[in-house]
């Protein structure tokens, strides 16, 4: 397999999925946002049914959020492979185009934080909120 190609691979396959989650992660926020806004305790019964609707989709950007850090790992540990398989298959390599190749392999793992960083904030953020609208609900409950 052409070396190349198993760079563009890795770059934008572990990107790719990295940007994906990224969109996901802020898709599902702002849904989850919307939804609570425009949500109506009263018409709830029973609180199971509350807590499901109010938890929907919280455990993709809580996935997201702790397993991006990893998935960018994953692409630098994979640039530094191919970077060490390029100078064995080289067999000389200055030091400035390992430097390079070593740096721009990290880029997997800052990618990786910059989506877990966000998507662990929204998570906090609307776990919070369902801990209030529950609270709301309960005292809804109590008044009747």
């Amino acid at each position: 397999m052409d070396i190349e190609l198993l760079k563009n691979l890795v770059d934008y396959g572990v990107l790719g999925t990295l940007a994906l989650m990224s969109f996901l992660t802020v898709w599902f926020y702002i849904e989850r946002l919307l939804f609570f806004r425009q949500i109506d305790l009263k018409s709830y019964k029973e609180k199971e049914q509350l807590e499901i609707d109010l938890t929907n989709n919280i455990t993709i950007i809580s996935s997201f959020g702790s397993n991006a850090p990893y998935i960018g790992l994953l692409g630098t540990v994979f640039g530094i492979i191919i970077t060490f398989y390029t100078m064995g298959q080289s067999g000389s390599m200055d030091i400035k185009t390992i430097m390079t190749s070593l740096a721009l392999a990290l880029k997997s793992t800052a990618m990786g934080l910059a989506v877990a960083i966000p998507a662990v904030m929204f998570y906090n953020h609307l776990s919070r909120k369902i801990e209030v609208l529950i609270a709301k609900w309960d005292m809804l409950r109590e008044t009747r």
